[in-house]
């Protein structure tokens, strides 16, 4: 089987019309006849999206209208996980090709209204949205009919023309209903500021030797997270805020060394937004700790002999009724 193919594979090199290239891919195109999507090279060339988004991309345009291209979805057709077709479709939605907004149903339902566009920027400028149908192989085109000679023409003098009657007026024309035009959504939300690094309230030497090296030997934890010299200068300043707060060093090795993401693109960035994120409060002083201290009210009671009030924890008579009944009984 093996030798059939490249047997076959040197025939079709060798129908190739000009000489090889010494180097680079050798396009064997052969015209398709059914189950082919067109593509446009501003998509499958896109020079700032990622192989994982032109791929998802062309993907979602091969499919017909009405199919589901959410994150599950496609995670439960590819091998790539949830997050990496997640950032793919926010390439694609930063770059106009897909757009994803929330609408309401006549029967009040929330749903999410997915939009492909294989053009965003003939959508933009107003151009002609097609509507996709199904890719038929084209209808075979007839052969011209052979030239035959045109038979003799005996040409008769006509009558004189009679002088046409007056135009009646034409009726007006009744105007067509008019749609809306398509409006294109907004490429994608704004987002929230970045919160920035945390700082200590004082950078002393002893916060930043111990900082320097919880930050350097963070490839002794994790191979992934290598930074540089610059790196580390810059991410001293937030290391330097956990250990202000009491922070121990295995705990914030842990906070910025555990599950990763797999390749880590940018170590720098995973460890900046780490700390900044996972930023633990300051321990709670004595103050905070001390139990609280609450003030024993005693009620007021009224003397059995002269009905006055007084303060005590059980009915009876008050100090001065008690004082003469200690007299009288003495």
């Amino acid at each position: 089987m093996a030798t059939q193919h490249h047997n076959a594979l040197t025939h079709a090199l060798a129908g190739l019309p000009g000489p090889l290239p010494p180097s680079g891919v050798i396009h064997v195109a052969v015209p398709h006849t059914n189950r082919f999507t067109i593509v446009g090279n501003h998509l499958a060339q896109h020079a700032e999206l990622s192989l994982v988004a032109i791929g998802i991309g062309v993907h979602i345009q091969s499919l017909p209208t009405g199919s589901e291209v959410g994150i599950k979805a496609l995670a439960s057709r590819f091998a790539e996980g949830e997050r990496t077709i997640a950032a793919a479709l926010r390439e694609l939605e930063a770059h106009g090709y897909l757009s994803r907004t929330r609408v309401r149903l006549a029967n009040g339902r929330l749903v999410t209204r997915t939009v492909f566009c294989n053009q965003p920027g003939a959508a933009l400028r107003g151009g002609t949205v097609v509507t996709p149908v199904p890719m038929v192989a084209p209808a075979p085109v007839p052969a011209p009919a052979p030239l035959v000679a045109p038979a003799p023409v005996l040409v008769v003098a006509a009558p004189a023309p009679t002088p046409p009657p007056s135009p009646s007026p034409e009726p007006t024309p009744v105007p067509e209903e008019s749609h809306p035009p398509v409006r294109v959504p907004s490429r994608t939300a704004p987002k929230a500021p970045r919160r920035p690094l945390p700082r200590p309230r004082e950078l002393t030497p002893e916060l930043r030797q111990t900082a320097s090296a919880i930050l350097a030997g963070l490839r002794s934890h994790a191979k992934e997270l290598v930074l540089s010299e610059d790196d580390v200068e810059a991410l001293v300043p937030g290391v330097a805020a956990w250990l202000e707060r009491d922070a121990h060093p295995d705990t914030i090795r842990h906070a910025l060394t555990t599950e990763l993401p797999q390749p880590p693109k940018h170590p720098a960035k995973i460890v900046k937004h780490r700390l900044t994120v996972l930023l633990p409060p300051p321990l709670p002083g004595a103050q905070e700790l001390a139990p609280v201290r609450r003030t024993l009210v005693i009620p007021l009671q009224n003397c059995d002999g002269c009905d006055r009030a007084f303060r005590a924890t059980a009915p009876g008579h008050c100090r001065g009724c008690r004082n003469e009944l200690t007299a009288a009984a003495a």
